[in-house]
């Protein structure tokens, strides 16, 4: 009798065991597809197309050999008259060398956009504050209260972003969006060829902040470029975010950081001409 009851207490343990797995699955599944939409109300933002020009500043993948890579992402857009950096990398001293490199003054930027609370992406702010203290820092609202606060001290402003926010007359945050334990913001920007979107890892998945910013505009997306975060994702689940790309007709796309070389490869041969080869020092006309 006592066998049987400890095989009965086995099974049963192995079925709660196997139906704890089968429900954590859909709920990840959940945190990464629940967006789509896709325009069913009036759009939340009012972008202003904008011309403008993007360069990489940090990254893990090479481009222009005269520059140094390290684990990380930032990047530079100009926007008419407005500049953002998007991002700092995990170096501010690498951040300003590459910048000096390519005759970029730090003092000449009026926004800069931090898309999580990652090292890799947050590292350089201090040194990049200290050589130009006039900037307005947006940033995830939950942040941690220490950061923001050495922040403050030396940031012309910070605004904690809690929703779809305005940045300047082109450009918006797609507000913070959860995936990952961490909460991402992307930026959005109108062109007179449509939406370009910048992230960061993409840890919310990066279909789904494709989507919000479409739902957002009511805006067809040109470009996507930054953090996809593939690397080590299987080729099925990669063709399936391609294959959702395509879908949600986005036009062109330059993955870089974290997206891995696989993925990077294989939307090359999906896209063709409309694959742009990212890395440290890669320009991008936005139109």
């Amino acid at each position: 009798m006592e066998r049987w009851l400890l095989l009965i207490s086995i099974i049963l343990l192995m079925l709660i065991v196997v139906a704890l797995k089968l429900g954590m699955k859909p709920q990840k599944m959940m945190e990464e597809e629940k967006e789509v939409e896709m325009f069913p109300k009036p759009p939340a933002l009012s972008l202003k197309a904008c011309s403008g020009e993007l360069i990489i500043l940090y990254d893990n993948n090479p481009y222009d050999p005269g520059l140094e890579t390290s684990w990380g992402f930032s990047c530079l857009l100009t926007l008419n008259e407005t500049t953002i950096l998007f991002d700092t990398g995990g170096d501010g001293k690498l951040l300003l060398r590459n910048m000096e490199k390519l005759g970029i003054d730090p003092r000449e930027i009026d926004i800069i956009v931090l898309s999580h609370i990652h090292g890799d992406h947050v590292g350089g702010l201090d040194e990049v504050l200290e050589a130009d203290g006039d900037a307005v820092v947006y940033l995830p609202a939950s942040f941690p209260e220490s950061f923001k606060g050495w922040v403050r001290d030396l940031a012309r402003e910070v605004v904690e972003v809690e929703e779809a926010t305005l940045i300047c007359g082109c450009a918006a945050s797609t507000g913070p969006m959860r995936g990952g334990g961490v909460d991402e913001e992307a930026l959005i920007i109108n062109t007179p060829k449509g939406l370009v979107v910048v992230t960061g890892c993409a840890h919310p998945g990066v279909v789904r902040m494709v989507e919000r910013a479409m739902n957002l505009t009511g805006l067809g997306v040109r470009l996507v470029v930054g953090g996809f975060h593939l690397a080590g994702r299987s080729d099925e689940a990669i063709m399936g975010i391609v294959e959702s790309f395509q879908r949600l007709g986005v036009e062109m796309v330059a993955p870089t950081h974290c997206s891995g070389e696989t993925a990077r490869r294989m939307f090359q041969s999906a896209y063709g001409d409309g694959y742009i080869e990212a890395g440290v020092g890669r320009r991008i006309d936005l139109g």
